[in-house]
């Protein structure tokens, strides 16, 4: 049963024809992205848990020294009186994250196409191949090209389905990550305001 399996899915390859290829390199290139930015975005890389705890609670945090979150926190210990400058950078890390994301979106789209084109290929060389004599093509080699052009629209969606899940899973991982991380940053300037204020000697007003 597997050599049979095998053997037909070589069959439906070879009725891709060429297209077969960038069909091929979408779909190792999909699941080379998902993979790589599942395991980059996992919560202990970008949030460890103990630091966010750290800051809610207003502790000293320390810990997660390589984490996203912890290079935002360090460049606003670096700029503490530069509040647009540690939003930026944290955008750009935000925008690090995405990173390879944005290629899922153009393999959904790019996938169907490859596929479309593929199948049109096929059906040309099936509807090429008539017999002169009887003006008509032979039924089982007709089927079975019709079916072999076919399984390349099978495999454009094969690829483009689990790109646009992968894609969509991934990106709102990352608003997620965005959003915590505003808020975080949000209290600890609150915070800082607050301190300093607090600090500020009051300003008596002569008349």
């Amino acid at each position: 049963m597997p050599i049979i399996f095998a053997l037909d899915f070589f069959d439906l390859l070879k009725g891709a024809g060429l297209l077969a290829y960038p069909l091929a390199a979408c779909s190792f290139a999909m699941v080379f992205i998902i993979a790589e930015r599942t395991y980059a975005l996992r919560t202990n890389v970008v949030m460890p848990q103990d630091l966010v705890d750290a800051i809610i609670e207003n502790k000293p945090y320390s810990g997660g020294k390589h984490s996203v979150l912890a290079r935002i926190l360090d460049f606003a210990e670096d700029h503490e009186q530069d509040a647009d400058a540690v939003k930026a950078f944290a955008r750009l890390e935000i925008n690090r994250m995405e990173r390879g994301i944005p290629y899922l979106d153009i393999i959904y789209a790019a996938g169907p196409l490859f596929g479309l084109t593929g199948t049109i290929w096929g059906l040309l060389n099936v509807f090429g191949q008539i017999n002169a004599e009887t003006g008509l093509p032979d039924p089982v080699a007709f089927t079975k090209g019709v079916s072999l052009a076919l399984s390349a629209t099978l495999f454009g969606l094969g690829v483009a389905i689990p790109a646009l899940l992968g894609g969509g899973y991934l990106q709102r991982k990352v608003e997620n990550y965005a959003v915590r991380i505003d808020s975080l940053l949000e209290r600890i300037n609150s915070r800082r305001a607050s301190t300093r204020g607090a600090r500020e000697p009051a300003v008596e007003v002569v008349r």
